[in-house]
This record gives structure tokens, C-alpha cells and sequence, in this order.
């Protein structure tokens, strides 16, 4: 039986995978399994997968087959140190979360952390290099020492004003 953490996880992920199917009238789903499948001291999977197992296992969102460059993570946690990203200060799970992302990514890929807490919301994070690309109302630079510069920002209105920039991001 599942941990009540690995549960409310695996929810978040579904949850993320029915908008985004909803989203772009296309099929997202969960990783089966999810949990760095090909990522950390996995990564060796990726000698004897081929490109489309490799592409369906990175993250924990299986996109459309022509989103070949879309690498998502999903975290859901009681808590965030929001007033962290406010300081010069490191934020441990952040960084953790980044350098998962990142592990198991592709040069070109465009990758996404979609983030819930407990009673304060849900948010995006994704690499400062596409920040022009995107209409923000409002985000908080955070910069990784190990990982560079990132964007946080509300779920919501970043999904309503960027469907189809993340699109063209993540396709062939």
C-alpha cells in the first residue's frame, strides 16, 4: 500500500495530466510507475531503451508523441519556503527538484516543474531562458547555484496565457 505522500503525488499527477488533456485535446498521462523511472542512479535504463521509452519514461507526464521535447515533474507537498525566494538564500527541495528535472532531460527540451502546496496554491517553474517567450502577470526569478536562473509563477495564468507557446516548445 502506497504512502499517504506517494498518494496525494501520484493525485497531483493525474490532476496535471487531465488538464493538459483537457488543455490541448490531446492524451497526457501519468508515468506508470512515475518516481525517476530513467532518472538518478536509473539512468543506465537509458542504454537499453529506445528513444520513444526513454521519451515516455523522463518526468512524470507522458505527453503526446509529438511533443517529443516536453519534460515535466510534478511535486505536491503540505508546505514551501516562499519567503526563501525572496532572499539570497538556497532553497534545498527546489534545487532537488531542478536537478531531477534536469537529469533526465534532452538539450532541447523544454522542462516544467508544476508544483501544489497545501492551502496556498499551484505553481510553474521552468528554465529563465524561455522567459521572454511567455506573457507573465506576475513571477519571482530564483536561481540555482548548480542549475542556473529559473521563473516561478501561478499555475493558472500561466497555463491560460502560454498554452501554445509551451506547445510549440515541446513539439518535433
Amino acid at each position: 500500500m502506497p504512502s499517504k505522500s506517494k498518494t496525494k503525488g501520484n493525485s497531483w499527477e493525474n490532476t496535471v495530466s487531465k488538464h493538459l488533456s483537457s488543455l490541448y485535446g490531446s492524451h497526457f498521462m501519468r508515468v506508470p510507475g512515475s518516481g525517476a523511472y530513467i532518472g538518478g542512479k536509473n539512468s543506465v535504463r537509458k542504454d537499453f531503451l529506445h528513444e520513444g521509452q526513454i521519451r515516455s519514461m523522463k518526468g512524470d507526464i507522458v505527453p503526446p508523441l509529438n511533443w517529443k521535447h516536453f519534460n515535466a515533474e510534478c511535486k505536491s507537498y503540505a508546505d514551501f519556503p516562499f519567503h526563501q525566494l525572496f532572499t539570497a538564500g538556497e532553497i534545498k527541495i527546489l534545487d532537488t527538484w531542478i536537478e531531477q528535472t534536469l537529469e533526465v532531460a534532452d538539450t532541447d527540451d523544454f522542462n516544467i516543474i508544476m508544483m501544489k502546496f497545501n492551502r496556498k496554491g499551484s505553481y510553474v517553474a521552468f528554465e529563465h531562458k524561455h522567459f521572454k517567450k511567455f506573457k507573465l502577470q506576475k513571477s519571482v526569478d530564483y536561481y540555482s547555484k548548480k542549475n542556473g536562473k529559473w521563473v516561478f509563477t501561478d499555475y493558472d495564468s500561466f497555463w491560460s496565457e502560454n498554452k501554445d507557446v509551451v506547445e510549440k516548445l515541446s513539439k518535433v
